[in-house]
């Protein structure tokens, strides 16, 4: 049951974004569950690989090479999902980092929520 409700909520800040930021668009709300579930799975199998080859360049720059890596998963899932886009590097970056501001407060809010 928490898994579904971090999915919804997880498709709630996508529509959000893509409202916000130009350079991101979404079709419609099954589109945006289906992103959010694509990068739950993407950033639970494929990004432990990918920092893990990329551990020397993260570590010369002090965590940010993550932020790369999390901008290349948004636009892996941009390929794959044909209701979603992004226009380039730059907004998948800038989505990302957002993605995740709003995630942490969304989940913050839901353990308060059940303590």
């Amino acid at each position: 049951m928490k898994f579904l409700l971090k999915m919804v909520l997880s498709a709630v800040a996508v529509l959000v974004l893509a409202e916000i930021l130009p350079g991101v668009r979404i079709d419609n709300y099954i589109s945006a569950l289906v992103v959010a579930v694509l990068l739950s799975i993407l950033n639970t199998f494929l990004k432990p690989i990918l920092v893990i080859f990329t551990l020397p360049v993260t570590i010369v720059t002090l965590g940010l090479f993550l932020l790369v890596i999390n901008a290349a998963i948004i636009l892996l899932a941009d390929y794959f999902i044909s209701g979603f886009g992004v226009k380039g590097w730059l907004w998948a970056l800038i989505f990302s980092f957002l993605l995740s501001i709003f995630q942490s407060i969304l989940y913050s809010i839901l353990k308060k929520d059940k303590s």
